[in-house]
C-alpha cells in the first residue's frame, strides 16, 4: 500500500485520467440510452478536461462551467456535469486564489438554481419546499467541494511554510557551525603563534650564544644546547596539546593544563636565560581568575616579551607589572629596546591575536612606542569571576 501510496503521488496525472475516463465512460452511455441529438455529445465530453486539472485548474473550470451550462440549456442529460463540476471547483479551490475559487462556487450555486428553475420555471407554492431541497441536493456538492479544495490550500501552505521554516533552521545552523569553526580555527591560529614565536625565538637567541662560546666556553655551550632542547620539548608538548584537540573525534580530549598566571614564573626565568632582564611587580590583592582570563594574560606576557626579545636589541630589559583592580586586571609590559624602529612581526600577528583575546573579555589593550624610548603594551582584563585567594 505504500508503494502504491507513493507511486500515485508521483503520477498524479494517471489518477485523474482515470477520473476523466470514468466520466466520459458515463457519458457515453448516457448518449445510449436512447437520446438522440448532436448536443448530447455534451455529456460525453465533459469529464475529458479533468486530465489536466492540477496543470490549469482555472482554465478546466470554465471549461467544464461551459459544457455544464449547455447541458443546462438543453433537454439533455445533466447527470454527468453533477459529477465533472464539483471535481473542478475542487481544483480551482485547491490550486488558485480564494478570490477566483469564490467567483467560481457562486457561478455554480447560480448554475444549480437554473437547473431547479429548468425542470419546471412555474414553481407552485405547494412544491417550493421541494424545489428548495432539490436545489440543496444539487448545490451541496458544490459548497462541499469549495470546503474541501480551500482547506487542501490551506495546509499546503501550512506545510510549504514548516518547510521553508525548516531549510531556514538549517541554514542558519550551518552558519553558525561555520562561524564556531573559523572561531575556533581563530583561537588555535593564536596558540600556535604564540607558542612557536616564544619558543623558536628563544631556541633562536640560545643557538646564536652557542655559536659564539663553542671555542671559548664548553660548558656556556653545554648549557645553551640544554636550554634548547628543553626549550624545544615544551614547544612539542604544547603542540601535540593543541593538535590533540584537532584530532579528537568526540570533542572531549586529554590536554595538558592551560598555562596560566602560575606559570609567569617559568616563563620569566626562560626569558631571563636568554640574557634579557626582566623584572615582575605585582600590585593589588590577587585574585582568582578564570581559566580563559589567566590564558589571556600569559599569552599577552609570552607575546610582549617575545617581541621584545626579537625586536629590542641586544642589550634590551623588560618590566612586567601587574595590577589587581576590584573588577579587572591590569598588565603592563615595558622594555628599553629599540622596538619602535624594528620591523613588526609579518602582518603583525602577535598585536592582533592578543587584540582578539582581550576583545573576548571585553577589555582594552593599546601598544606602541614611548616617547623616550622603548616600546610599551598595556591590556586590561575585566575578571569573569572574582574570589580574593585566601
Amino acid at each position: 500500500m505504500t508503494r502504491l501510496y507513493i507511486w500515485l503521488q508521483r503520477h498524479p496525472t494517471h489518477v485523474d485520467g482515470v477520473v476523466a475516463g470514468f466520466l466520459v465512460l458515463f457519458g457515453l452511455v448516457s448518449m445510449v440510452a436512447g437520446h438522440r441529438g448532436w448536443w448530447l455529445f455534451a455529456p460525453m465530453i465533459i469529464g475529458a478536461p479533468i486530465v489536466v486539472r492540477r496543470k490549469y485548474p482555472a482554465r478546466v473550470f470554465w471549461t467544464v462551467i461551459a459544457i455544464g451550462a449547455f447541458q443546462v440549456l438543453t433537454p439533455s442529460v445533466i447527470a454527468v456535469s453533477g459529477f465533472a463540476v464539483p471535481i473542478a471547483l475542487y481544483s480551482l479551490a485547491a490550486y488558485r486564489p480564494r478570490r477566483q475559487s469564490l467567483t467560481g462556487l457562486g457561478v455554480c450555486i447560480f448554475g444549480a438554481l437554473v437547473a431547479v428553475l429548468r425542470l419546471r420555471p412555474n414553481v407552485d407554492h405547494n412544491e417550493l419546499i421541494v424545489y428548495t431541497f432539490v436545489f440543496g441536493v444539487l448545490s451541496s456538492p458544490m459548497i462541499v467541494a469549495w470546503v474541501a479544495g480551500d482547506s487542501m490550500q490551506y495546509r499546503r501552505a501550512y506545510y510549504v511554510d514548516l518547510e521553508e521554516k525548516a531549510n531556514r533552521l538549517e541554514r542558519e545552523r550551518d552558519q553558525q557551525a561555520q562561524i564556531a569553526a573559523a572561531t575556533e580555527r581563530a583561537r588555535i591560529a593564536r596558540e600556535l603563534h604564540d607558542v612557536v614565536a616564544h619558543n623558536v625565538s628563544v631556541m633562536v637567541v640560545q643557538a646564536e650564544g652557542a655559536a659564539y662560546a663553542m671555542d671559548t666556553s664548553p660548558e656556556s655551550t653545554r648549557k645553551a644546547l640544554g636550554a634548547i632542547a628543553e626549550t624545544g620539548r615544551t614547544a612539542l608538548v604544547e603542540m601535540r596539546r593543541l593538535l590533540g584537540v584537532l584530532r579528537t573525534q568526540d570533542g572531549v580530549a586529554e590536554r595538558a593544563p592551560q598555562p596560566g598566571i602560575d606559570q609567569l614564573e617559568d616563563l620569566l626565568e626562560q626569558v631571563r636565560s636568554t640574557g634579557v632582564t626582566v623584572e615582575f611587580r605585582v600590585d593589588g590583592v590577587p585574585v582568582e581568575l578564570s581559566q580563559g582570563v589567566a590564558l589571556a594574560a600569559y599569552r599577552i606576557v609570552q607575546e610582549s616579551l617575545t617581541n621584545a626579545r626579537k625586536h629590542g636589541g641586544p642589550l634590551v630589559s623588560a618590566c612586567v607589572g601587574m595590577h589587581y583592580n576590584e573588577r579587572e586586571l591590569r598588565l603592563r609590559v615595558v622594555d628599553n629596546g629599540r622596538g619602535a624602529q624594528a620591523p613588526t612581526d609579518g602582518q603583525g600577528n602577535g598585536l592582533a591575536g592578543m587584540r582578539e583575546r582581550v576583545a573576548m573579555f571585553g577589555g582594552e589593550l593599546s601598544a606602541g612606542p614611548l616617547p623616550t624610548g622603548g616600546f610599551q603594551v598595556e591590556a586590561v582584563l575585566p575578571y569573569e569571576s572574582v574570589r580574593v585567594l585566601q
